[in-house]
C-alpha cells in the first residue's frame, strides 16, 4: 500500500518568486559556519564594556598562567571541574592547624608576580577568586561546552567558602562614600584655572546628577546635554551599565541643576567647548585635547582627594556611593534616589542609603537624648 506523504505549511508563506535561489551558496540551517562565528563573537565583543573586556582577558590570562604552571601544560576547553576545585583551594584561604593557608606552592606564587601576572604574593581577595571562576563559566557558556563550575561538588565548595568568608569577618571592603562634607573639601582645591574649572565641573555634575559612573561622565556629549529655561541642564544617557541597549526612555534623563550647572556653565564658556565630549584633556598650555578616559576621572578625583588632605581612599566609584548616602540621610525617598542613580533593584542601593539614614537617626544616639516626660497618672 503506497505511503502519501504530506507536506508541512510554510511558516510564512512567500511566493515562489521570492524564493528564487541567487548566486550565493547555501548555509547549512543546522551549522554556525566560521564566519557566523566571528560575526557572533565580534557582536558579543562590542556589546560589552570595556572594562567588562579588560577584566575578562586578565582573568583568562590568569587561568592560562595558573595552569601552566600547575599542570605543565597549556590550558584547553572545557576545564575539568577537578582543576576549578583546584584553583579554588590554590586561591581560597581556610583555617588549618598553621593558621590560614592556601595550597599554591610558594615558588608558583612568586611566579605569577615575577611574570606579571599577580601583584603580590598571597592569597588574593575572594572576590577576585569568584571574579576568575565567574569568568571561567562565562567562557564555557558562550562556547556552549560543558560548565565545571555548575557542578554540584564546586557550587558546594564555593558555597561554603563564601560561608567561611563571612563567619570570619573578612568581608569585601568598600571604597568610602563621598558624602556632602570631604565633597566640599574636594571642590575648595578646584581654582579658577581652566583644568580647576573642568575638575569642579566635573565633581559636580558627575554626583549632582546621581552619582554617574566614569564611564558615564566621559561619554558626556554637548549633544546629550540640553539647557533648560530655568538655568539647569537635562542630560540623557544614551548608555549606560543599566540602560545597555541604549533604549529611549525617562529614565535615562538626568538634571543638571544648582551648582553643578553654574559649574557646568563656567567650564564651558571657558573652555569654547561647542561639540564633542564635555570633558576634555587639558594638555600644556591650556591646549584642549580629546575626551577624557575612565581611568582619568579616577585619577581626577584622587589627586582631588590627595590635595584636600582626605585621609580615607575614595575613589570614582565614591562619587555614587557619596550621593545615595547623603540622599538617606536627607532622607530622601528611596525611589527618587534610584530614579537618580539608574539602579534597577535595591540590592546595590540598600546598603549605602541605609547607612546614610541610620547616620542621623536617633536610634543611633539613645544614649544622647532625654527620655520623653512621662505624664502624671490621674
Amino acid at each position: 500500500m503506497q505511503k502519501h506523504i504530506t507536506s508541512q505549511p510554510a511558516i510564512v508563506d512567500i511566493s515562489s518568486e521570492l524564493l528564487a535561489p541567487v548566486e550565493v551558496a547555501p548555509l547549512d540551517s543546522g551549522v554556525v559556519g566560521a564566519f557566523t562565528e566571528l560575526a557572533v563573537r565580534q557582536l558579543l565583543r562590542e556589546g560589552e564594556a570595556s572594562n567588562t573586556l579588560r577584566s575578562y582577558r586578565s582573568a583568562l590570562r590568569y587561568w592560562a598562567s595558573w595552569f601552566a604552571l600547575r599542570y605543565h601544560a597549556a590550558l584547553a576547553l572545557p576545564v575539568s571541574s577537578a582543576v576549578v576545585l583546584q584553583f579554588i583551594v590554590d586561591h581560597a584561604e581556610r583555617f588549618t592547624e598553621e593558621g590560614l593557608k592556601t595550597d599554591l606552592p610558594a615558588v608558583i606564587d612568586h611566579a605569577l608576580v615575577d611574570r606579571g601576572f599577580k601583584a603580590h604574593v598571597g592569597a588574593p581577595a575572594l572576590s577576585t577568586v569568584l571574579h576568575r571562576i565567574s569568568v571561567l563559566s562565562k567562557v564555557h557558556q558562550l562556547q556552549s561546552l560543558p560548565n565545571p563550575t555548575q557542578e554540584p561538588v564546586v557550587r558546594e565548595l564555593l558555597a561554603k567558602t563564601r560561608r567561611a568568608y563571612a563567619k570570619r569577618g573578612a568581608v569585601p571592603q568598600k571604597k568610602p562614600a563621598l558624602t556632602k562634607e570631604p565633597l566640599e573639601a574636594l571642590l575648595a582645591t578646584c581654582d579658577g584655572s581652566l583644568r580647576g574649572l573642568r575638575d569642579r565641573a566635573l565633581v559636580l555634575f558627575a554626583w549632582a546628577s546621581g552619582g554617574r559612573r566614569r564611564s558615564e561622565v566621559t561619554a558626556a556629549t554637548i549633544k546629550n546635554l540640553v539647557r533648560q529655561l530655568n538655568g539647569d541642564y537635562i542630560y540623557s544617557m544614551g548608555h549606560s551599565k543599566t540602560n545597555q541597549d541604549g533604549g529611549s526612555h525617562a529614565a535615562i534623563a538626568k538634571p543638571v541643576g544648582g551648582r553643578a550647572a553654574q559649574a557646568l556653565d563656567a567650564w564651558l564658556a571657558a573652555s569654547k567647548i561647542k561639540e564633542g565630549a564635555v570633558f576634555r584633556r587639558i594638555r600644556r598650555g591650556d591646549v584642549l585635547g580629546d575626551a577624557l578616559s575612565p581611568a582619568a576621572v579616577r585619577d581626577i578625583i584622587k589627586a582631588r582627594c590627595a590635595s584636600a588632605g582626605l585621609a580615607q581612599d575614595f575613589s570614582a566609584h565614591s562619587i555614587r556611593s557619596g550621593f545615595v548616602t547623603e540622599a538617606g540621610r536627607r532622607n530622601v525617598p528611596l525611589a527618587d534616589a534610584m530614579a537618580m542613580t539608574g539602579h534597577a533593584s535595591t540590592s546595590a542601593i540598600l546598603g549605602y542609603f541605609r547607612q546614610g539614614q541610620l547616620s542621623n537617626s536617633l536610634t543611633a544616639r539613645l544614649l544622647d537624648s532625654p527620655p520623653a516626660k512621662e505624664l502624671p497618672l490621674k
